[in-house]
């Protein structure tokens, strides 16, 4: 049974894989149309074959490298080149990079910031206004558990994230009364490609223990139902829950010690 309730497809960034991929599957689940969005062509082509024919929706596929400066800009001129009204924006795609910031390379820090806050940005700030406009339509942001305090060896990735968080909660009280809504999905570490090729790289990731490791279906099966209902966070996992619900309540000086203690402390045990 279908809940759609908004004209328009669902656009989804970094559909190809992981969370953007099970949220592609509960989004066609419940009968939405959809834009799919990766810089792999081939593996988009495969995703909306296996879509349309189980869903029956339709789903069109728009490969596009979204760290590039001007990606955002040339992707909503494709979806509007070809006549497309964006009913529901999926703000997936993003990177992880693990380690001292003073190691990371300019270039990955420079994509990360790209990629989880410029894109995610130039995106919304471009389709916000149509939706406000006819009086409809959902965001969803993919945050992290990460958005809710600062996370040494994880330094500029949880920033990024911090500032999902922030910008989504500020918008969701500008929007009231426009029929337009946002959420931000915070799961903590999911069982997909991108953290497990960080984990390799990463003691303090590698020692992540097992309950705290969400499964992408359930990340997405709660974010799709956040999203529909209209919800500001979705944190999925009580571990998760747990946590973000300390970080928020202790002082910003014990947060910030605790979580580095524990981080230097792994960093001695590799």
């Amino acid at each position: 049974m279908s809940d759609k309730k908004h004209d328009g497809r669902v656009l989804i960034t970094g559909a190809s894989a992981g969370i953007g991929r099970e949220l592609a599957f509960q989004f066609a689940r419940n009968g939405h149309d959809l834009i799919l969005v990766a810089r792999s062509e081939a593996a988009l082509d495969d995703l909306r074959i296996e879509l349309e024919d189980v869903h029956k929706v339709s789903a069109l596929v728009m490969p596009q490298d979204l760290t590039l400066a001007n990606g955002p800009q040339k992707l909503i001129a494709k979806v509007r080149a070809m006549d497309e009204e964006i009913g529901i924006l999926v703000n997936n795609a993003g990177v992880l990079e693990a380690g001292p910031f003073a190691e990371l390379e300019t270039k990955k820090a420079q994509r990360m910031i790209q990629l989880n806050v410029l894109a995610l940005t130039t995106l919304t700030n471009m389709v916000l206004p149509d939706m406000v406009a006819r009086g409809s339509g959902r965001i969803l942001n993919v945050a992290s558990t990460a958005s809710f305090q600062p996370i040494p060896m994880l330094g500029l990735y949880a920033a990024t994230k911090a500032f999902v968080l922030s910008l989504t909660e500020a918008m969701s009280q500008e929007l009231v009364g426009t029929g337009v809504t946002v959420t931000a999905l915070c799961p903590g570490v999911t069982k997909t490609d991108m953290v497990a090729n960080v984990q390799e790289d990463s003691h303090m990731m590698s020692q992540m223990p097992e309950f705290f490791m969400s499964d992408p279906q359930d990340v997405a099966k709660r974010g799709y139902n956040a999203c529909m209902s209209g919800r500001v966070i979705e944190v999925p996992g009580f571990a998760n829950q747990v946590g973000a619900a300390w970080s928020q309540m202790q002082p910003k000086w014990l947060v910030r010690n605790v979580v580095g203690f524990l981080s230097r402390q792994t960093d001695l045990a590799k």
